[in-house]
């Protein structure tokens, strides 16, 4: 097992530059925190690159590293740990995980969901985690959606993203797809002609199409979809967080 004891080691400062995105693009891979996300990266087939984990910690994380090649264990002090986490009282594990991940799970049903420029990166997380928990297949993410590999949104995820298929594109590319593979296609939206989610038709095939915060769907967007839909509100709030009104549609279907 390698041993690390200082954080200005310089394989520890390559590890660190994964806080940006553009060297996770580069390098193709993220760092994980917890022995949770450990754990799920463990169970469901991620590319587990490399753990870290403290010296005093390893009897505790035994059962973990038992199943991790010897050249990928890399012992460092929790001072290294304080260093590379985005945590304020990280846990004394964490790994360096390559970004595909081996989907092996069955999904309930073939429904997909769609981001459009959703920016809030606990937003993208919890519906990546909610649609998970609902059965769905996939979960495309748009142009200017949070970057699914960026910190927050990797602990709101919580290890959703070694369940479901995840994939950042272009969304007008993304629906003409799923529009030839028979899908419907709901965008989210109130207006004259929307209905209510409680209406939609049930189907294998369906998307759904959230938006922007303060924006909604693009205007672009929802000239692509097949109909628009509403959550009828009883209290006089105007609107809800998206990534709860996505848990509605989701779990509805």
């Amino acid at each position: 097992m390698k041993i690390i004891e200082s954080a200005k080691n310089d394989w520890i400062k390559q590890i660190k530059k994964l806080e940006k995105k553009k060297f996770r693009d580069l390098e193709n891979r993220y760092l994980i925190e917890g022995e949770h996300l450990v754990e799920e990266a463990l169970n469901y087939g991620g590319d587990i690159q490399f753990v870290l984990v403290t010296e005093e910690s390893l009897p505790s994380y035994a059962y973990i590293l038992e199943k991790i090649e010897e050249d990928k264990k890399v012992q460092v002090t929790y001072e290294v740990i304080k260093h590379l986490s985005t945590l304020p009282s990280p846990q004394p594990i964490m790994a360096i995980v390559g970004k595909e991940n081996k989907i092996a799970t069955t999904r309930v049903t073939s429904h997909v969901l769609l981001l459009d420029n959703v920016q809030d990166p606990g937003n993208v997380g919890t519906m990546i985690r909610t649609a998970d928990a609902a059965g769905f297949s996939k979960v495309v993410l748009g142009k200017g959606t949070a970057d699914v590999y960026s910190p927050k949104v990797v602990r709101s995820m919580q290890g959703s993203q070694f369940h479901i298929k995840l994939e950042e594109t272009e969304l007008i590319e993304t629906i003409a797809g799923l529009r030839e593979e028979a899908y419907q296609i709901y965008g989210t939206e109130l207006n004259e002609e929307a209905i209510s989610f409680k209406d939609i038709e049930k189907s294998e095939k369906i998307a759904i199409l959230m938006g922007n915060e303060g924006q909604g769907v693009s205007a672009d967007l929802l000239k692509e979809t097949d109909q628009n839909i509403f959550i009828p509100m009883k209290g006089h709030a105007e609107s809800l967080n998206v990534a709860v009104a996505a848990g509605i549609v989701m779990f509805s279907l």
